[in-house]
């Protein structure tokens, strides 16, 4: 299966928004009514169910999951400042710029928080975490990135997990960009709060995010919440009060297009077949590149199969965006890089995406490399 026959002017090689399938896009076509049963029972429900299942398949009794209206980051400003108490301090464990923005996030909500920060090209420190819980009992709660996709690091999530339990210390995790096309179980790892979003792995379109929480954690938030439209307690009381009802207006067309893209995932063969496709999208893009001569900004083992970071090549002629335009016009969009001091691109090998699409887009490359006379 492949992209060629979308009805799409090109394929979107991001972490997020990414290609989706015509029939996700086709389940936007009707209107739904936020009161009603068909709605709320039909769609919301099963969705908060499913999620619960994709999250863990060894204690889902332990776990809710709670909608909340927004982008991703929407839903980890929710998490961060309805879960960690005012008494409460912040261990952010960065390496990139979305762990950067958990750290943000905490600033501007006057959380006590610290930041370990091992940069760009590096994993979290381990032995400096362990310490850091050993040494600093005020410290309750910590947070990292699965998947930064600043570089697209797979961070050691089952080694921090391990560390931060052992602490008894509360175990936040942005997997924005991992959820459902990385194979996890939260309640193996004993995760604590978890958020995604509709627009990533579970290859649904932008308008949501989810926090799949422990339900014995969640009911502690009570009242800690420091925003209204953000309180993920006060979110998730109403929708199992209210049969899935969301709080204020919820996206019905961005849901229903979730929900269909939950039965694609199915259909697929679940996380696992998902996970499979990703890899192979991602050795085919590694290989092919390396090919025509563009290097990997990280070491093959700590890369993810989610985003590929590339050195932009090292040529007088070479223009980012005259190379991005050409290959937009052969029908693919890229990524510029993110890395500070790297001069670098990234291609993302999410989404309606398959194996074949990234056979065409190396070939696209190759036509595209105008730089290099040898090629053109």
């Amino acid at each position: 299966m492949t992209n060629s026959s979308l009805d799409n002017p090109y394929i979107l090689l991001t972490p997020g928004p990414l290609s989706t399938s015509p029939t996700v896009r086709e389940a936007m076509l009707r209107d739904w009514c936020t009161w009603d049963d068909d709605y709320n029972l039909g769609i919301v429900t099963p969705i908060r169910q499913g999620l619960v299942k994709l999250a863990t398949s060894t204690a889902p009794e332990k776990y809710t999951t709670v909608l909340m209206q927004g982008s991703g980051s929407f839903s980890v400003e929710s998490m961060i400042g309805s879960v960690v108490p005012e008494d409460g301090k912040l261990l952010v464990l960065a390496n990139g710029a979305y762990g950067n923005r958990l750290a943000k996030i905490a600033s501007y909500l006057k959380i006590n928080h610290i930041i370990h920060d091992t940069g760009e090209l590096a994993p979290p420190d381990l032995a400096q975490l362990d310490l850091a819980l050993s040494s600093d009992k005020s410290i309750t709660h910590v947070v990292v990135v699965h998947n930064e996709t600043t570089t697209g690091m797979m961070n050691p999530l089952e080694a921090i997990a391990a560390i931060v339990k052992r602490h008894q210390k509360v175990f936040l995790v942005d997997s924005m960009s991992a959820f459902g096309g990385v194979p996890l179980d939260i309640a193996q790892l004993d995760i604590d709060f978890l958020v995604s979003s509709a627009n990533k792995c579970i290859q649904g379109v932008p308008g949501f995010g989810f926090v799949i929480c422990k339900t014995t954690e969640l009911e502690k938030t009570k009242g800690i919440a420091r925003s209204l439209s953000l309180d993920l307690y006060d979110q998730w009381k109403g929708m199992e009060e209210g049969n899935g009802k969301w709080r204020f207006t919820s996206p019905t067309h961005v849901t229903r297009a979730f929900h269909q893209a939950m039965i694609e995932l199915d259909e697929e063969g679940g996380v696992s077949a998902r996970f499979a496709r990703y890899t192979e999208n991602q050795k085919r893009l590694v290989e092919g590149m390396e090919k025509l001569g563009f290097r990997c900004v990280l070491p093959k083992d700590l890369q993810s199969p989610i985003i590929t970071g590339f050195y932009n090549p090292d040529s007088p002629e070479y223009d980012f965006l005259k190379f991005y335009n050409l290959l937009k016009q052969k029908g693919f969009v890229i990524y510029p890089g993110k890395v500070t001091g790297i001069d670098s691109f990234r291609i993302g090998t999410i989404g309606h995406v398959y194996p074949e699409d990234i056979d065409r887009l190396i070939l696209a490359v190759e036509k595209s490399m105008y730089w290099n006379a040898q090629l053109v």
